[in-house]
């Protein structure tokens, strides 16, 4: 079969990834340039914990290419493909490759620390997160570590993230970032045929539904912290 143009991300796959960019950025910029924002940052920071949900979900319902299972290889796979990693010629994969997969999986678990863990922050002036009055201190402790030194190994995932993208696309010539974008790769595979957007809206629904319980229902009251949702 000869390679063609074929539609491999459905569109919620595409749309997670740039709102994902989008919200990261946000976080940084709430947080570290902007002055008086941090109650935008706990809003950007709900948000990303409802993004990472809904890729989870989607991960086990959605689309061929964007299932999670998608992203785990054996180690004979991740080595064979290491193997041919210098090969300019090596053939494309038409999902994410041995080693991409991993990196999508390292991704959402550094989000999701990133964001449970925001769950329990303070700005220690007016803001409390909404798990803060939930925990003893020793916890508070952990969750601050995390909070604080997570988002510079997401920082250095991003940084490798985007060197590949570099990598393939001048050396090997596939052109990574643009399919995520029209979601179209050249492959000699079997495509998807479409986006399963009601799906989709059912799983966005239910991953905002879960944040909102987490933010406003569920956690308990606490008389001199205010937090945001």
């Amino acid at each position: 079969m000869n390679a063609q143009r074929t539609l491999i991300w459905d569109v919620p796959t595409r749309l997670f990834h740039w709102l994902l960019v989008i919200s990261l950025i946000a976080q940084y910029l709430t947080a570290e340039v902007l002055e008086n924002s941090m109650q935008w940052h706990f809003y950007f920071g709900y948000f990303t914990l409802g993004l990472i949900l809904f890729r989870i979900l989607w991960g086990l319902i959605g689309t061929t290419y964007a299932k999670l299972s998608q992203c785990f290889h054996s180690p004979k796979a991740i080595f064979n493909y290491m193997k041919c990693l210098l090969q300019s010629d090596s053939p494309a994969h038409a999902g994410h490759n041995p080693l991409g997969g991993l990196v999508v999986i390292a991704m959402l678990m550094l989000v999701l620390t990133q964001a449970i863990s925001g769950l329990f922050m303070t700005d220690d002036i007016f803001l409390d997160g909404p798990w803060r009055a939930a925990v003893g201190d020793d916890t508070l402790d952990v969750m601050n570590y995390l909070h604080r030194n997570v988002f510079d190994v997401i920082l250095g995932v991003i940084a490798l993230h985007i060197a590949a993208i570099i990598f393939y696309g001048v050396y090997k010539k596939q052109k990574l970032a643009s399919a995520m974008i029209h979601g179209k790769k050249i492959t000699t595979e079997k495509g998807i045929s479409s986006s399963r957007l009601l799906l989709a809206l059912i799983a966005a629904i239910i991953s905002a539904g879960v944040v909102y319980y987490a933010v406003e229902i569920a956690p308990p009251q606490s008389e001199d912290a205010e937090y945001y949702y």
